[in-house]
């Protein structure tokens, strides 16, 4: 669409115009605030409100995630948190585009040695594989004893990567199966 540069300035006036209509009404002491409200309900009228925590940082802000019949409808900060109190930064605001961006990848993908494409293949195929690289490397780097006698069990070729808005319980589970492996560097990116 082109657009002239009178077009663009008669425009602009226009939505300054309007907002300065809407500044006189504040001005006058009159409140937006039940247009606002009433604007909110209708909007998420009929979906169903469930409480969760955005995913992006290890803030955890808290959000309500709005849905009708299954579908998100809505994602908006929880205003009940003492963290976020309904607010959310730029991440946090985007939430609902991760769940409902197209290009979001939603099935496995494979690139074999050597190969220049990526290829659909099964979760339990991919899991098994994860855990049989998983199991090569550490038989393969495991080191029982320096050499000069002591006792280590550890295996420096493995790395474990935990995420932000994993809970203690999760990371508490991760430690022990890490550690169990034997694996030395494991981090956080929580900022803890």
């Amino acid at each position: 669409m082109s657009l002239s540069r009178r077009e663009f300035l008669r425009a602009g006036a226009r939505i300054g115009g309007a907002g300065t209509a809407l500044g006189s009404l504040a001005a006058l002491g009159a409140s937006l605030a039940p247009a606002t409200a009433r604007a909110q309900a209708l909007r998420i009228r009929d979906a169903k409100a469930t409480p969760s925590t955005c995913p992006y940082c290890s803030v955890g802000c808290a959000t309500i995630v709005h849905t009708v019949d299954g579908e998100i409808v809505n994602i908006e900060g929880d205003p009940r948190s003492p963290h976020n109190e309904g607010a959310l930064c730029p991440k946090g605001a985007a939430i609902y585009q991760l769940h409902k961006n197209p290009n979001r990848a939603t099935k496995v993908l494979h690139r074999r040695p050597k190969s220049r494409v990526w290829e659909e293949v099964d979760l339990n195929w991919a899991m098994d594989r994860v855990a049989a690289l998983v199991k090569k490397t550490r038989d393969e780097t495991f080191v029982e004893r320096l050499a000069d006698g002591r006792l280590v069990n550890h295996t420096l070729g493995v790395f474990g990567l935990g995420g932000a808005t994993l809970e203690n319980e999760w990371n508490h589970l991760q430690q022990k199966l890490l550690r169990g492996l034997g694996i030395v560097a494991v981090e956080n990116q929580a900022r803890i």
